[in-house]
């Protein structure tokens, strides 16, 4: 007897395929096949623009010809050398760069290979940070709703994305949660909200409640990413940060989304003004092209773990096997001098004010209940139409048809285009979405 069930693509079966409905996905394949500048090419060879920038992680545009060719010479000279105990110079000259780039004090940096794995190594951080000044009761780390730290078990622990949490058992003990920072108050508003800086006062009721000397550290996205783009009301960031040095508690900003120049400035926490005890990085470190990721820490908090271990003593049990990796410095330092030489930032300062206009006029469509953005970050939430989610997902699909890939989380539209765009291709891919949009 026929397995009805059976998928139709039967070549594309053995990939199990991440954050992916696979069994839809086989029976209508999205397949890429090229890339160039901000455009896809699918399997027809048609032109698809990429809006967004891969998984937020290639602002430059694809195929850059300066990180091909760092990439090719460094695999000429070494491929690979073991981090643990052994260094290469481009790591050593990668990390001296990104001090230069980071908020003043977070100048000390140690790699790993994803964004989950940068959440990871920063709640170890602060974990040991606390242990080896004899506060090892400082274990409750506190996220936030919505809030979304990567794939490993810290990570979604203190994540706060509902289907991330509940696959997987009870997670991370010890893990609270804020309340998110989308309340009606601020619906429509692009930019910082007026309302809301008082939600960070959350963080002073598990200190109530719990006592600050149980708390390790308050992790949270300058700007929730993954949820729909939930942009920081105004001032609510400095209360988390004054909450944190009131109590002891270190402040780490995820900034894997929104650094390296999404929000106009090199990061999120410049563009605030206000500079947490860890940050987390990763995606656009390399433009997408090699995987790599980084936690930056203050230099008092590495110093107080290196000097509580007895002398030649390993003092930070932590670290990956493709830490530092020297192909992924050499891509890493070519894209950073990309955005040197080529003034980057700047480029999405220029852009974004008229981007976020054009996305603040979805308003009036119908169906579409909000629209926030930030930088080069934007969202429009739909009314759901049949089971939530259901209506972000069918755009999805037909946007990828009418020539734009996009992200949908939930129900809600993100559009995060390459720094590259023009003005002109940014107004063509937002002309699609909405298009799109008012044939949902």
């Amino acid at each position: 007897m026929p397995d009805t069930h059976a998928p139709s693509n039967v070549p594309l079966v053995h990939q199990w395929m991440p954050f992916t409905a696979n069994r839809q996905f086989l029976e209508q394949p999205r397949l890429i096949t090229g890339a160039e500048g901000v455009y896809y090419y699918n399997t027809r060879g048609d032109k698809i623009f990429d809006g967004s920038s891969g998984l937020y992680c290639i602002p430059l545009g694809h195929g850059r010809r300066e990180i091909r060719e760092a990439v090719t010479q460094q695999m000429q000279e070494l491929d690979y050398a073991p981090p643990f105990q052994y260094g290469v110079p481009a790591a050593f000259r990668l990390a001296a760069e990104m001090a230069e780039m980071l908020p003043p004090g977070l100048n000390r940096v140690i790699f790993s290979g994803s964004g989950s794995e940068s959440v990871e190594t920063a709640l170890k951080i602060a974990i040991q940070y606390h242990r080896v000044r004899g506060e090892g009761q400082r274990q409750r780390i506190v996220g936030r709703e919505r809030g979304y730290h990567g794939v490993n078990f810290g990570g979604w622990s203190v994540g706060g994305m509902v289907n991330n949490r509940k696959s997987f058992g009870l997670g991370l003990p010890g893990a609270l949660h804020m309340r998110h920072t989308k309340i009606p108050e601020n619906q429509y508003e692009m930019g910082e909200g007026t309302h809301g800086a008082n939600l960070a006062d959350d963080l002073q009721r598990f200190v109530d409640l719990h006592g600050a000397d149980t708390i390790a550290a308050c992790i949270v996205e300058p700007i929730a990413g993954s949820t729909g783009i939930l942009v920081p009301p105004k001032g609510y960031l400095q209360r988390l940060r004054d909450i944190c040095t009131k109590h002891g508690i270190l402040l780490i900003f995820d900034e894997v989304i929104t650094g390296f120049g999404r929000t106009g400035q090199n990061f999120a926490a410049q563009t605030f003004g206000v500079t947490p005890d860890i940050m987390t990085m990763a995606k656009a470190l390399t433009n997408g092209s090699i995987p790599m990721a980084a936690t930056a820490v203050r230099e008092e908090v590495q110093q107080t773990i290196l000097d509580a271990a007895p002398e030649n003593n390993i003092e930070f049990y932590h670290g990956y096997t493709y830490s530092g990796h020297p192909v992924a410095c050499a891509a890493a330092l070519a894209t950073l001098k990309i955005f040197r030489e080529e003034d980057t930032f700047a480029r999405v300062r220029n852009l974004a004010p008229a981007f976020l206009e054009q996305i603040g006029a979805f308003k009036d469509l119908p169906y579409v209940t909000d629209t926030r953005g930030y930088g080069l970050l934007s969202a429009v939430e739909l009314e759901p139409k049949g089971k939530p989610g259901d209506r972000g997902f069918n755009i999805l699909c037909k946007a990828f048809e009418a020539g734009l890939v996009l992200r949908a989380a939930g129900d809600t539209i993100v559009l995060a285009p390459p720094f590259a765009a023009t003005a002109d291709e940014l107004s063509q891919m937002i002309d699609i979405m909405r298009k799109v949009i008012k044939e949902s």
